[in-house]
């Protein structure tokens, strides 16, 4: 397994919630020397500072502040990915109970294919709100059962003759995960002990009482790992690949970024050491550039809330960024249209079963390298030239590439590209790596392409 693969392995493992995702990437940005701030206070930025703000549990921003803000430099290169992936989530009132079976009561998230998560061990990660001394601000504490608790059983053949031939399956009532079975006492009937019994468990885990939980955010996950598949481990299956592929690749590409001002941080930090610069254009034009980086939530439904793509956070974000260093309303306008923004999701790949579903000429095989993806009715927000800058990049470093366009008689999922373009207006391309079994319960990808993904992330902040 090389270093990208078993990355982004251990990565998905530790993530299985967005709330994980965006508290493991704080940390990662933390001990790479990015200071956290509050998305809600004025901001002391320094040129060559490194920073982070998670306005929302769910969502996270990254940015590298260059050298010198000057009118005339300080273009923005602007990456976005997003944290939430296909899953089912558990409802507020959590348990069913079908004679003496305990059921959770959940609901699909996305587009999920609804039978690969079938006869699959199963946890429970997310976010649980509990009772405070201020009632505006609960406590919010992160839980991960990190075993497997739950399970949807398949119906047997015998009951069912015609499974083979395919079976739509009810979302409500044949979906429900089984997670135990309930025992009658003197005390207590079946139907008291389901009410108490997730509760009871939930606040056991946490450390807390069942009655200070005041709400949950919480989603089944695949507790199995990910792993390498093939005869020369060419592939690797594993949960949650869209998106936290790209999420990772964003994260190590942005701390990449070695334009700040190291003496004076490593000054700071106690270390006189300094910066070996070896390279002095490309230091120059690293000075130049505002990197950030987006990771937005809900891209699955839609972006179309508070802390997804489709909203102001990111123009809130920008402009707090260059009116702290004095430019006006109409200059942060001017850099915004010339920025250029990465959309970075998977892609579809050519599956060698469904040769018919893919463009005869367009199309993407794993372990071929980045996708950049082509769409004319903007499912995908490329234009030519930012595809253009995507394709020098790979090319004049040595990074495998392929471009995508869907059959011309066919349609495929959107990508936050579009969505997030619409506001902030820069040039647009949408690229990522390619997937077999997307939105699966597992999918599949090139045990090459994280690395290539990656090297271009890095590139393009630097």
């Amino acid at each position: 397994m090389n270093n990208y693969s078993d990355s982004l392995i251990n990565f998905i493992e530790s993530s299985p919630s967005s709330f994980h995702v965006v508290s493991n990437c704080e940390n990662m940005l933390r001990e790479n020397g990015f200071e956290k701030l509050d998305f809600s206070s004025d901001w002391d930025l320094r040129c060559g500072g490194r920073y982070y703000t998670a306005p929302y549990r769910t969502t996270l921003f990254a940015f590298t502040v260059p050298n010198d803000m000057n009118d005339n430099m300080a273009k923005i290169r602007f990456a976005g990915a997003h944290t939430d992936f296909p899953c089912f989530k558990i409802k507020p009132a959590a348990s069913l109970k079908e004679h003496d079976y305990l059921k959770l009561n959940v609901e699909s998230y996305g587009g999920v294919i609804l039978n690969t998560w079938l006869d699959r061990p199963l946890s429970i990660a997310g976010m649980v709100a509990v009772k405070s001394d201020d009632p505006f601000k609960p406590q919010l504490k992160l839980v991960d059962f990190k075993r497997p608790i739950a399970v949807i059983p398949n119906l047997a053949i015998h009951m069912n003759r015609e499974i083979n031939k395919g079976i739509e399956l009810n979302k409500q009532t044949e979906l429900s995960p089984v997670i135990a079975m309930l025992e009658k006492s003197l005390n207590n009937s079946a139907d008291n002990i389901k009410d108490v019994l997730f509760l009871n468990t939930l606040a056991k885990e946490i450390g807390v009482d069942p009655e200070d939980i005041l709400d949950f955010d919480l989603n089944l996950y695949v507790c199995e790992k990910g792993t390498l598949v093939g005869l020369n481990n060419e592939f690797i299956s594993c949960p949650r690949l869209d998106n936290l592929t790209s999420v990772l690749a964003l994260t190590l590409g942005i701390m990449e970024d070695k334009s700040f001002d190291k003496e004076n941080h490593d000054t700071e930090n106690g270390n006189a050491e300094k910066h070996d610069v070896k390279n002095d254009d490309v230091v120059s034009r690293r000075s130049k550039t505002l990197n950030i980086i987006a990771l937005y939530d809900n891209e699955e439904v839609g972006s179309r809330s508070k802390q997804g793509a489709d909203s102001m956070l990111s123009n809130i974000l920008i402009t707090k960024i260059y009116s702290r260093f004095g430019y006006s309303t109409s200059s942060i306008y001017d850099r915004m249209t010339d920025g250029l923004m990465f959309s970075v999701d998977v892609s579809h790949a050519l599956h060698p079963n469904y040769l018919s579903k893919n463009d005869p000429a367009l199309f993407a095989e794993l372990t071929k390298g980045v996708v950049l993806k082509f769409d004319s009715t903007q499912k995908y927000a490329s234009d030519a030239e930012a595809l253009a800058i995507a394709a020098a990049l790979c090319k004049s470093n040595g990074i495998p590439y392929q471009k995508f366009a869907n059959r011309s008689d066919m349609t495929s999922g959107s990508t936050l590209g579009s969505i997030a373009s619409k506001w902030l207006p820069m040039k647009t391309v949408d690229l990522g790596v390619p997937l077999l079994a997307m939105h699966s319960a597992r999918e599949m990808m090139g045990s090459k392409d994280q690395e290539s993904l990656t090297r271009l992330m890095k590139l393009f902040f630097s």
